[in-house]
């Protein structure tokens, strides 16, 4: 019988993540205490270990394409703004 898929939360991940990083046991020491698959230790151990410059990027991911949705977002609310007024206006709730 299988075991139901688990989901973990990701304090969880790093603190199994540190604790490979950390290297004073085996990630099959590791997998006993934790009671997952060695795999998914190497796993969230490498993507600590990529994702750690991002850290200290002050939340900026690099390459995101957040300027270009910003963008779109602003000339959407300014399009709904003019919606709106226009409606106050034709209904007679000027405001």
């Amino acid at each position: 019988m299988k075991r139901k898929r688990r989901a973990h939360s990701p304090a969880f991940k790093a603190k199994v993540a540190l604790a490979a990083v950390k290297g004073d046991r085996t990630i099959s020491e590791l997998a006993q205490q934790f009671e997952i698959h060695p795999n998914q230790i190497q796993t969230w151990k490498k993507q600590l270990l990529e994702g750690a410059e991002d850290v200290f990027s002050n939340g900026q991911v690099p390459g995101s394409g957040d300027a270009e949705k910003i963008k779109d977002l602003h000339a959407k609310i300014g399009e709904l703004s003019m919606e709106k007024d226009f409606l106050s206006k034709a209904l007679g709730r000027d405001r």
